[in-house]
Parts: structure tokens; sequence; C-alpha cells
């Protein structure tokens, strides 16, 4: 697991200044008993957000919004759900879920390249080689902390993949990167706790005094960073990354796979406080061969974990205070190319979304019969952004100001899908 800040500093690099714990660290651990004893009272009113990331752009006409019989439709069948839609044949599990999600079939982006394509959907910003916008993990969390004052393990949490960075609300919003199976590498010191905090204390010292002399920003956000890493050492709360503590059968009910654990640690870590988790699935990228990789690698994977997760969280009543978003940074085309493939198609594509306060088991907007143009309403990835936000309680009408003085709206000021939140 890597700790990654915009600036690429890695938590490996804070934790050789560190090696453990401090006088913060003691009442870390205090802090940590004290939680476990008020568990039931702390888990209430606390929202949160499950971003499930299809990196690489997939097809959601074969998966969300097919076209059985038009020349662009392919080769699956539509089946009914359990909302007021259907989906792909291939995912019959998420399938028996969908009255806690609906699809947003009338996106329509610009942002056809992967890496534009990603940061626009990740922050509700077109790219700007001027600013740094954050990242739908950074705002959510930023905006959510306050429910959890008590958190000590870091609030914001990539599973799986790398994530979109902090921007202009600075590095102690960045996302902290794990593997699916939750292991933490580089935290065991192998020292005493005296020893420990005398190591943290000097540390403390020096950068105290740095930025008293400097009043540089980096350096104050360096400090924040150390602080958080010395609480993640010591707390208790650690164990919510422990995924093999789960029992057999609810590993198996997830998938027994990277996505699959994933997606467990992600309800484990939401359960346990942290206001934002994205995990990544990637290889949606199917420019040849789509069908066979789509019904044979793809959808198994996603249709067992994705109905797990919703289920699990509905079981454990937390449905209502968290969030889940399905997409990746565009769709692809309606037109199969001469390789069997899709390629890469923003004008008109699809999105799910479920839980909080937004309506599941409904399909918002429609395509056109081949799936080649939007015929309702547009919604774009600043709509999206806010109507989540909104689903959360989060208000979108606050306004951030960028480090160039410039006052930012969440999402860009996008409006809200009136569909999901009505």
């Amino acid at each position: 697991m890597f700790f990654t800040t915009p600036t690429g500093m890695t938590r490996r690099h804070f934790i050789s200044h560190l090696a453990g714990s401090s006088a913060m660290a003691a009442s870390a651990m205090t802090l940590g008993n004290a939680i476990g004893a008020n568990a039931d009272s702390l888990r209430k009113n606390r929202k949160a957000a499950i971003l499930l990331w299809m990196g690489g752009g997939p097809s959601t006409i074969d998966l969300w919004d097919l076209k059985p019989g038009a020349p662009t439709g392919g080769p699956f069948k539509p089946i009914s759900t359990t909302g007021d839609v259907q989906i792909c044949e291939h995912l019959p599990q998420v399938a028996q879920q969908m009255q806690h999600l609906s699809i947003v079939r009338s996106m329509s982006t610009r942002e056809a390249d992967h890496n534009r394509g990603r940061y626009y959907m990740h922050t509700g910003f077109v790219p700007n080689p001027n600013i740094e916008h954050p990242t739908y993990g950074s705002v959510i969390s930023h905006e959510l902390m306050h429910q959890r004052p008590e958190l000590e393990i870091p609030p914001f949490v990539s599973v799986g993949g790398s994530s979109g960075g902090p921007g202009f609300l600075g590095m102690a919003w960045s996302p902290f990167s794990v593997t699916s199976d939750g292991r933490v590498r580089n935290l065991e010191m192998r020292l005493d706790d005296q020893r420990l905090r005398q190591r943290v204390a000097a540390l403390d010292l020096i950068e105290s005094g740095f930025i008293r002399r400097t009043r540089d920003t980096p350096a104050g956000e360096h400090a924040k960073v150390l602080d958080k890493t010395v609480a993640l050492m010591t707390s208790d709360q650690m164990k919510a990354f422990d995924v093999d503590s789960e029992p057999e059968a609810m590993k198996e009910r997830y998938g027994t796979n990277r996505f699959g654990q994933g997606c467990l640690l992600a309800r484990r870590l939401v359960e346990s406080g942290v206001p934002f988790v994205e995990v990544d699935l990637g290889g949606w990228d199917n420019h040849q061969g789509i069908h066979a990789t789509l019904r044979d690698q793809r959808l198994p994977v996603l249709d067992q974990a994705m109905s797990a997760l919703v289920e699990d969280l509905n079981q454990r009543g937390m449905w209502q205070d968290t969030v889940v978003l399905w997409m990746g940074e565009f769709g692809r085309t309606p037109r199969i190319n001469q390789n069997a493939g899709r390629d890469h198609f923003a004008r008109a594509w699809s999105c799910v979304v479920g839980g909080g306060s937004l309506r599941g088991g409904i399909a918002v907007g429609q395509t056109n019969a081949d799936g080649t143009a939007v015929d309702t309403e547009p919604y774009s990835s600043e709509d999206l952004m806010s109507t989540v936000c909104h689903g959360l309680g989060i208000s979108t009408d606050k306004t951030f100001t960028s480090k160039n003085g410039r006052p930012m709206k969440i999402a860009g000021g996008g409006k809200l899908i009136t569909e999901l939140t009505a």
C-alpha cells in the first residue's frame, strides 16, 4: 500500500521520519479505546459514499441501456429487474438489487480521452493547466469529516487503484491507496513505545519550528499528514482493513477476487466511519473482442461484487446513509468496429447510482433507438456530482477558494438530476 500526495511524497517517506508514536500517539490509543465503547452511537447519521470506478470506459450500451434488434445492439439480451428497468442478462444478481439503484441513461460529456475523461468524471471540472481541482473523495471526505471527529484512519481510501488528487484542498485530503486485501505495509516499526515517542517528539519539534519560520503552506500540510500517520499507526480502527477476519461465507458472497474483496473492504471501512471509498475495476478499454471479454471476465466479477455490496449495505441498515456510484470515464461507441470491439464514446452513455436520499429502481433519461445520441435532457459530470453530494446532504452552494484566490463551487455548480432527488 502506498499513500501518495500530490507532490509525489509517499507514506513511506513520512514513516521514515516517524517510526512510530509520540505523546500524540498515546492520546490516539486512548481515544481508540473510547471509540470502541461508543461504536453504536458513533455510527448513527454518518453519511458516506462508495465509488465503483470502471477504468477504461465501460460499454454501457451492453450493460445498462441495451438496444436489442438495432444494428448497434450486440448479442446481449435485456432482462427484467426488481426495479422499473431492464439491464444486461449477464448481470442477474445486480438485477435482483435494482430496486435500490437507478440508471442515468442520458449522460453526455465531451471528454473521450482516458486521462481527461478520468479527471473530468472525478472532479466535475474539465482539466485546466492553471489549477488542480479536488476529486470526489477529497470533496466528500472534507465535507463529511465533521460527522466523525473520532476517525483516526484516513477519510478517503482508494482500493485497488489510484484515484484523483485533492487539488487546492491540500494533501491532508489525498487518497490513501491500499490493495484490495487491505494489507498495510511499512507500519510495523519494531521499536518500543518510549523510543517511538522520542523520535516523533523530536520530529514534531523540528517541523513546528520550520513552519513558524517559513509560514509555508506545504510544510503545514506535511505536518497534518504526519499527525494522521502517527494516529494511523497506533489506532485500533486499523482493524477495519482486515478483510481476512470476515466469515468465509461473506468473502465468497462478494467474490474471492480483487474487486470482490475490495468491495467488501469498502463496506468495512464505511461501517468503521470512513466517509469515502473508491474501488477500482479496470479492464474496460475493449477495442477488440468486447462481448467475449464482458461475458467471460468483467461482468461475472462486477455482478457478484456489486450485488453483494448493495445487498450487504441494505441488510446492515446502512443504505440510507451510503451513496454507491458506478461509472467510468465515458462509454463506448454504438458502432461495433472491425475488431469486434467498441471505441471511446462520450456523447451518450450511462452511470448507475443509488443510496442515501436518492431514488432507486428507475431509469433517468433515454438515448435514441441505436444509442448514438441522447433524446432527453443530457446530464454532465457536474450534474452527477452535484446530485451525489445532494444525496449525502452536502450543499452544492458551498464555495471553496482555490490557491490562486478564485472561488470554486462544488462540482462546478452543476444542476441536480431532479428525477433522483424528488
